[in-house]
């Protein structure tokens, strides 16, 4: 891929190939509101992206042909679903169109304002979330992307109030956060993943301190001191960047950022205070990892805000927005999500899919529904991850009361080498929980589902495989045999 160098500029005309995946639907929204012209295209079918598009008037081609790719071009942006070998792709660099990955797009949008970026392993699309419910609350001028749909921006990944600021969700897997030129940064976790990419955690772990590193003089690194992982990577970049301005924040924290948990009660609120912030807040998603993801987004932002010259935590209006925030986020699409609730049985999805984002989701959802009898339905992604940490996803199901296993999701950059399958994840399951179950197929266990589930269960569908629509087709069961 060619580094490209220009800036963004109103009326560019942009073309987007893989226009309807989340991230790239977010920028398509972000360009237009700057005064590009967007078009693009992708396959012919249905996301709640097209909704999304539709209603913000961005023309696309549902279906790839080189004949519809403009003509007048000033750059173009490619999915990383989509290599140099795809048509269109292949006829952009033909034409010898500017072409950007995905990664790059949000790299040259961080360039163009003061920017913020939410890393870490896990935590970091509930926290981008919150960070712009945040920015909403208080009527920021900035714009946030989140690596996901959230209710508060209208079911959409992107919160546009205005271009001071950018504040977006960065990923580290092959390294794409380097792109990301930050002022500010939100450190949830760091541990082993993607070990298709990276050698090891201390791989892992390197790749941050890198991307820390790019932070200017005077930056804020806001990180998890309860997350050894992060604890330690701050700990080594402190010694090596004095410059940059720590942000420890955490239940073990002592001073500024300390987060005392006041109480979590059965109507579905966590209570709690973050130490130098002079209010308390309520919380409605489950969790002790979704109050740290809070504590993280109120310091990040108050900090951003801070910048622009209007921050006063004395200030009464201040302290309610910052309050009504935190009270009204409902969270983001699969990130602890209620799908719905019949006869008595509470169906939720989650897109955890690491050993420690599936333990501390199941947890906090324990914590939330003590009476409820929890089964999660499980499904990994992807062979190398799932090989790297078979013990510890096989441990992480000990806050449910019965776990559901299917084959391995695979993801479209890997090829079954024979070594590790869904069966050997159960196997291993057993060794540590004393009810589980195994169907190949999600769809497979409903039978099961129907007779098995009754009033007071709460059925979780967790995990970034197809299995989210287990839940769906529970519920349609449910609702359709309500007498």
């Amino acid at each position: 891929m060619r580094k490209q160098s220009f800036s963004l500029r109103s009326g560019q005309n942009v073309y987007m190939v893989g226009i309807k995946g989340t991230g790239m639907a977010a920028l398509a929204e972000i360009f237009q509101s700057r005064g590009l012209n967007v078009t693009g295209s992708d396959v012919d079918e249905e996301f709640y992206t097209d909704r999304v598009l539709r209603e913000i008037g961005i023309p696309y081609f549902n279906g790839f042909s080189v004949d519809q790719i403009p003509l007048n071009l000033d750059f173009a942006i490619r999915s990383a679903a989509y290599g140099t070998e795809h048509p269109e792709v292949a006829e952009l660099l033909k034409r010898d169109v500017p072409l950007l990955l995905y990664a790059e797009a949000l790299g040259l949008l961080s360039r163009e304002h003061s920017a913020a970026a939410v890393a870490g392993v896990h935590g970091k699309t509930t926290t981008t979330a919150l960070c712009g419910t945040l920015v909403q609350a208080l009527g920021l001028p900035g714009t946030v992307l989140v690596g996901s749909a959230v209710p508060a921006f209208g079911n959409r990944s992107t919160l546009v109030q205005g271009h001071d600021f950018f504040l977006a969700e960065t990923c580290e897997y092959r390294r794409h956060f380097m792109n990301f030129s930050p002022d500010r940064m939100i450190l949830t976790s760091v541990e082993a993943d993607h070990l298709d990419y990276f050698k090891d955690e201390a791989d892992v772990e390197n790749a941050f301190c890198d991307f820390i590193a790019t932070l200017p003089e005077k930056g804020a690194l806001i990180y998890c001191h309860d997350d050894p992982g992060a604890r330690r990577t701050a700990m080594r970049m402190a010694d090596q960047r004095p410059d940059i301005r720590m942000i420890p924040y955490g239940f073990q924290v002592t001073g500024s950022g300390k987060i005392t948990k006041i109480q979590s009660d059965a109507s579905g609120e966590n209570h709690f205070r973050v130490e130098g912030l002079h209010t308390g807040f309520r919380l409605r998603i489950p969790g002790d990892h979704i109050i740290l993801d809070a504590a993280a987004a109120l310091l990040l932002v108050l900090d951003q805000f801070d910048s622009l010259g209007g921050c006063s935590l004395d200030d009464p209006e201040i302290q309610k927005s910052l309050e009504e925030g935190i009270y009204n986020f409902t969270g983001s699409r699969r990130r602890s999500e209620i799908i719905g609730e019949s006869q008595g049985i509470l169906v939720m999805d989650d897109y955890g899919h690491h050993p420690s984002a599936v333990k501390k989701t199941l947890e906090g959802i324990r914590e939330f529904y003590p009476g409820r009898r929890i089964i999660v339905d499980f499904m990994s992604h992807t062979y190398s991850r799932t090989a790297a940490l078979l013990d510890d996803f096989a441990k992480s199901f000990g806050a449910a009361d019965e776990v559901i296993l299917h084959k391995i999701y695979a993801s479209a950059r890997e090829v079954f080498n024979g070594k590790i399958s869904g069966k050997d994840l159960y196997e291993k399951t057993c060794e540590h929980h004393k009810l589980v179950r195994y169907f190949e197929e999600p769809e497979e266990a409903l039978p099961y589902l129907k007779e098995t589930l009754k009033e007071g269960d709460l059925f979780v569908t967790m995990g970034a495989g197809d299995n989210w629509q287990l839940g769906r087709s529970v519920l349609k069961s449910l609702k359709e045999t309500q007498s």
